[in-house]
């Protein structure tokens, strides 16, 4: 998951691991939306054992724009990079990797550095969330959640059948449980009441699912409306 690994290949024209992951996360985003995000990202996971330390709201409208602000600029720099090296002509899923370790580089390396790149990276996200708020890292930094995202964005546009959230405004008792334990701080609620449940932020996390006792809200392998 190392956006620097994905650099380093990119300049010498190489495949990486992180370079497949990142682009299995769009694959599955056309049909399974941002299901990694609320199921399987370890920083995720992180960032919830933050959640009894600070379980304030995040201003998605303040703060989503950021992780963009990152990630552009990025994968300007990795395309410039491939074009440099005359496209990709080799692949190495293990590529900087040493010990476990992705970002380690040459084997002549120090592997200590690696540790310190990684130790900051969860120190981050970790700091984030103390300090802003409920999952502030997918909100401001994540550089993994933009490929999803896009994905997302295509499969709304044709509206072919994915993993989605569906909502039954009439069933709810606007009990607002859903917005309170929303762990991307979505009014799910407002959602459930204009009967639109899409929203490029939301996680499939199943929380809101989870505490809806009138199940107003529930899974659907469908299309959109």
């Amino acid at each position: 998951m190392s956006p620097y690994v994905i650099i380093d290949g990119s300049m010498q024209g190489i495949i990486s691991g992180s370079l497949m992951l990142f682009a299995l996360m769009f694959l599955s985003a056309l049909f399974l939306g941002r299901l990694w995000c609320g199921w399987v990202c370890p920083m995720g996971g992180l960032q919830e054992t933050m959640e009894p330390i600070n379980n304030k709201s995040i201003n998605g409208k303040k703060a989503d724009w950021i992780k963009w602000l990152i990630w552009i600029p990025w994968i300007t720099l990795i395309i410039s990079m491939v074009v440099r090296a005359g496209g990709y002509h080799s692949v190495d899923l293990l590529l900087d990797t040493q010990g476990g370790i992705s970002v380690a580089g040459a084997s002549d390396r120090p592997i200590i550095f690696a540790y310190i790149i990684y130790y900051f990276v969860i120190a981050l996200f970790v700091v984030l969330s103390i300090v802003v708020g409920k999952r502030a890292g997918c909100h401001t930094v994540c550089w993994m959640a933009p490929f999803m995202m896009i994905g997302l964005w295509i499969r709304n546009r044709f509206n072919w059948p994915s993993l989605r959230l569906k909502a039954s405004p009439l069933e709810c008792t606007n009990c607002k449980k859903c917005t309170t334990n929303c762990p991307m701080s979505l009014d799910v609620n407002a959602m459930v009441q204009a009967d639109k449940m899409e929203n490029l932020e939301c996680i499939l996390c199943g929380t809101c699912v989870d505490n809806c006792s009138k199940n107003a809200i529930v899974y659907s392998f469908s299309k959109g409306k």
